[in-house]
Formats: C-alpha cells, sequence, structure tokens
C-alpha cells in the first residue's frame, strides 16, 4: 500500500472531478449506497455524528438532512474539505450550512475526546488507511456507549461472473475514465488494487468485533461489490457509571 502521504496527495489532487468520477464510475448507484448507510446510522434530532474520511462531504451532508443535531466530516485531505466547504456555502438545505463542520482529521489519531459522538460513518474510505484495526479502534474510541458504527466500502464479489465483470471494469475501463475525468490514471489504477488486499465481509466483521464493535452485520449492494457493514458499541459502561452513581446514592443516603 502507498505511504499515507502519497494517498493523501493523491486525494489532493483529484478532488476537484471526484464527485464527478464517482457519479461516472458508478453509474449513479453511489447515491443509493450512501443513503442506506445514513439509514444503518439511524440518526436523530439528540445525534451527534462523525463522518471520518468525509471526502467531499456526501455522507455528512446526508447524515445532516436526516435530523442529526451536529455533524463533524474529517478527512486528512485539505484539497477533499475544500471542496466539501465550497458545496456547504451554496447548498440550498439550512441544516448543511448551520448544523456541519468539516475539519482535517487522521482516522488513525482522530482529534476528538473520548466518548463523543452518537454515530460514526465511514464511507469508501477506511481501506485506504495503513491500519484498518486501529482505524475501528479510533472510531470505537470516540463513539458514546451505544452509538452506531457503520462503513460502506468497496469488496470484491464471490460469484465468479461478477468477479469477471468486476476485473474488467475496475482493472481496465475505470483507470481510462479517472485519465479523461480527472487526468490521473495513477488515481484510479490505485483504486482496484486497494480492493484487492481489503479485507472480506467476515474479516472486516472480525475486525469490527476486536475492535469492541458488538452486533456487526452486513449486507451487499450493487451485485457484490459493495459491503455495508454496522455494528453498536456496548451500553455496559454506561450501565457500570450508573451502577456505580447508585450505589454511591444509597451509601450516602438520603439528603
Amino acid at each position: 500500500m502507498p505511504r499515507a502521504e502519497d494517498v493523501q496527495s493523491m486525494f489532493n489532487r483529484i478532488s476537484g472531478r471526484y464527485d464527478l468520477m464517482n457519479r461516472v464510475m458508478t453509474l449513479g448507484i453511489d447515491k443509493r449506497w450512501r443513503n442506506a448507510a445514513v439509514r444503518a446510522a439511524r440518526v436523530d434530532p439528540s445525534t451527534r455524528a462523525l463522518d471520518v474520511c468525509c471526502g467531499t462531504g456526501d455522507i455528512t451532508f446526508l447524515l445532516a438532512k436526516a435530523g442529526a443535531e451536529h455533524v463533524v466530516g474529517a478527512d486528512f485531505s485539505e484539497g477533499m474539505l475544500d471542496q466539501a466547504r465550497t458545496r456547504q456555502a451554496s447548498h440550498g438545505d439550512p441544516a448543511a450550512r448551520t448544523r456541519i463542520t468539516f475539519q482535517q482529521g487522521d482516522a488513525l489519531k482522530l482529534p476528538f475526546e473520548d466518548n463523543s459522538f452518537d454515530a460514526i460513518t465511514v464511507s469508501f474510505g477506511v481501506r485506504n488507511v495503513e491500519d484498518i484495526p486501529l482505524a475501528f479502534r479510533e472510531f470505537a474510541r470516540v463513539g458514546r456507549p451505544g452509538a452506531r458504527i457503520v462503513c460502506l466500502e468497496i469488496t470484491r464479489p464471490k460469484s465468479k461472473v461478477a468477479n469477471g465483470f468486476y476485473d474488467v471494469w475496475f482493472d481496465r475501463i475505470v483507470p481510462t475514465m479517472g485519465a479523461i475525468i480527472t487526468r490521473d490514471r495513477a488515481a484510479y489504477t490505485y483504486l482496484p488494487e486497494s480492493t484487492k488486499t481489503f479485507p472480506r465481509p467476515p474479516k472486516l466483521r472480525e475486525i469490527m468485533q476486536a475492535a469492541g464493535i458488538d452486533d456487526v452485520s452486513w449486507k451487499m449492494y450493487g451485485g457484490g461489490i459493495v459491503a455495508l457493514h454496522s455494528g453498536v458499541l456496548p451500553l455496559s459502561a454506561a450501565l457500570d457509571a450508573e451502577a456505580v452513581s447508585a450505589q454511591r446514592d444509597e451509601v450516602a443516603g438520603p439528603a
């Protein structure tokens, strides 16, 4: 895998045409996948959400539209964040302008306190980090007890027919599209390479569980080329804290 600095530079280079390339590359279907991810996050008016590897803000804006109290979009690419802020400034939805904050942040060392968020999403980004288990441990660290953790990511399909189409599309067609649309063939040659070493859905579930995330499940989309994992942080820590508080009150007696 390329160094983090190289990946960061790559995303800075392609940020201006990133959204257009996503729409063309997925034939526009990626919007459905992102909406599914937001539904899995189960936000409500009391939710403080974090969108990691937010890119130009697709999921970030959807989380605000879904009713989250506040959404933080974090990405290590300033080029991507510049695009997100430009979109925010001219966005037609008032929630996008008033309930979203964009800031630079590394998924492996998030600049947030423990227990800060009720929902954490990452879409098409976690395969780009150097240490995937560490990334999920960071998500668990900044999540509150009961927080939803949602991961939307490209994966290789199981069927031979789908795999054949996948190889032709991502190994041959997508790099050519990338060269034409973004003038950066290398960035879209990296894309299929990054999916070849990314954990398959059962293994990714194990990684999430090892990070302390419970009830992890996944759904497949796009004929098996996209996996949507979701889980929840345990409530035990919060329940233990409540029990300790109750015991203290009992010992102290009535005021």
